[in-house]
């Protein structure tokens, strides 16, 4: 009898409880399950937008998965991976490594002047400090501290405040002529390609009396080699420098004959990449036979490949046919030898970098290029379609020609790209490094291949509109909705009950009489 009393006092409190709870309760019981779930959808679609991740994701992988037990993702899983997939991930941290822009713009004539402007700034705090390290691995040695005029410059390329660093050249030409300080000056303060011109030639003079020294003494030991190194450096850089003055101030026959003088004189500096200098004002002066030989040296399967020379070669291929390309007529007789060639090499070009056709084909808008590029990432194809844009423009049908035959290159990529059609798998690294090197304040970085959104986002997107609709419901029909959730919390309780009633069988009658009495 006293259990049968227990169990029915505890099912009249159920009921009470149930019967007291009023339809204004349900509503603010929605409609604040609505809004902190809403709140958590709005900081989950943030954060993805941001990092590209979702952080309930990140921090459950990141921090809950060690408590319990779970194994460490960045363990290697298997201890004999093959020779080809280590080969591959070798290729895939090499391809996100990030390489200095060869056609960067001038800070203080370009930069600086879109600041102006604009009130934005084109330039990363990442990408200045890789120029900062480059100007410090390119125009600084051991031995600067011998020469007063080199250990200023010396200090003056660490210095983060770009008016230090210009005093600071300023003062070290008071000593001598330093080229250092001169490129300096010429890349920050000067405002005009003009003025940035004279510097570069004031900088030449001075960088060629010390080359043609350091050349002399280069054999007598380390710190003469270190000192030649340096010095063949700082000459390579302000030729290439001038010669690119010539080209921005319309003097492109010059620039050429400057750059091809230039790779003679130091073929083994590939590093500053001159050839794609090269290449751009060879279409600009539309001399494609140049262009031609120029990409039959450099497009070869032993260097590291370009958005430059992929889709250089695919303009050159497409020139031969897009004057007369139509795609209805295409799709009636077929693609001819020469059709078929260039839709392979824009097939090709897109493969390596998948971001460059929207910006020749203005559907994204562009930005400044960085300073420094990813290769197949975004920034490297802002970097190539910012001068290279009206070249294609120049050849007639091209861009019409990409239009009907980019998006075709993903049905012969595997998805998910686990591997490559031409070229090595795309790799993983190439959003982070972007969102570092690019302005994402009024830039929207591109993103392939587009991330589907974590289960999370559409989870809180499902119960935020889920509880919104209880609680616009229970606000319009309180009665109804106040049985229903009555039903749903009896149902709920049913199997509590049930248990109840059989841990009431099994028990003893005088233990069951001590527990009710606690």
């Amino acid at each position: 009898m006293k259990r049968c009393a227990v169990v029915f006092g505890l099912r009249s409190f159920l009921s009470m409880f149930l019967n007291t709870l009023t339809p204004k309760f349900y509503v603010a019981l929605t409609g604040t399950s609505s809004l902190i779930s809403g709140l958590i959808l709005i900081f989950e679609w943030w954060y993805f937008r941001k990092y590209g991740t979702s952080f309930i994701e990140q921090v459950s992988v990141s921090h809950l998965r060690p408590l319990l037990g779970g194994v460490d993702s960045s363990s290697p899983s298997n201890s004999n991976t093959s020779n080809g997939e280590a080969d591959s991930n070798r290729q895939s941290v090499s391809e996100c490594k990030v390489w200095r822009n060869p056609l960067n713009l001038f800070r203080g004539a370009e930069y600086n002047r879109y600041t102006w402007v604009t009130g934005r700034e084109p330039l990363t705090y990442y990408d200045m400090n890789l120029s900062a390290q480059d100007h410090q691995t390119f125009f600084t040695c051991d031995s600067d501290h011998l020469r007063p005029a080199d250990a200023i410059m010396q200090k003056a390329w660490r210095e983060r405040n770009p008016q230090a660093r210009i005093s600071a050249a300023h003062e070290a030409l008071e000593l001598e002529d330093c080229a250092t300080a001169y490129i300096l000056l010429a890349e920050e303060e000067a405002t005009t390609i003009m003025e940035a011109e004279r510097l570069f030639k004031q900088a030449l003079k001075a960088g060629e009396g010390c080359y043609r020294r350091s050349q002399q003494l280069q054999h007598h030991g380390t710190q003469y080699e270190a000192q030649h190194r340096r010095d063949t450096n700082v000459l390579v850089y302000i030729k290439r420098r001038l010669a690119m003055c010539s080209r921005k101030l319309g003097r492109t026959r010059e620039a050429v004959k400057m750059m091809r003088d230039l790779m003679k004189e130091f073929p083994l500096l590939s590093m500053f990449n001159i050839h794609e200098n090269l290449l751009e004002s060879l279409l600009e002066l539309q001399n494609y036979a140049d262009v031609q030989a120029v990409l039959a040296k450099y497009d070869d399967i032993s260097l590291p490949k370009s958005a430059t020379i992929c889709y250089t070669a695919a303009l050159l291929k497409a020139r031969a046919v897009s004057d007369k390309f139509s795609p209805e007529a295409a799709s009636r007789r077929g693609l001819s030898t020469a059709e078929m060639n260039a839709v392979e090499a824009i097939h090709r070009a897109v493969e390596f970098n998948p971001h460059v056709p929207k910006y020749l084909l203005e559907m994204k808008s562009l930005i400044l290029p960085p300073e420094h590029i990813l290769k197949r990432g975004d920034s490297e194809a802002i970097a190539y379609a910012f001068f290279h844009l009206q070249h294609w423009k120049r050849v007639e049908g091209a861009l019409n020609l990409l239009h009907c035959t980019w998006e075709g290159t993903f049905r012969m990529i595997p998805y998910p790209l686990e591997k490559g059609h031409l070229f090595y798998p795309y790799p993983v690294c190439t959003e982070t490094a972007d969102r570092e090197l690019l302005p994402t304040v009024f830039h929207e970085v591109s993103v392939y291949p587009k991330k589907e959104l974590p289960f999370f986002i559409l989870f809180t997107a499902g119960l935020c509109s889920f509880t919104a609709m209880l609680a616009l419901l229970t606000h319009q029909f309180p009665e109804l909705m106040g049985v229903f959730a009555k039903a749903f919390l009896s149902t709920l309780f049913a199997p509590l009950n049930f248990i109840m009633e059989k841990v009431e069988s099994i028990l003893p009658s005088s233990l069951w009489h001590q527990l009710t009495r606690i």
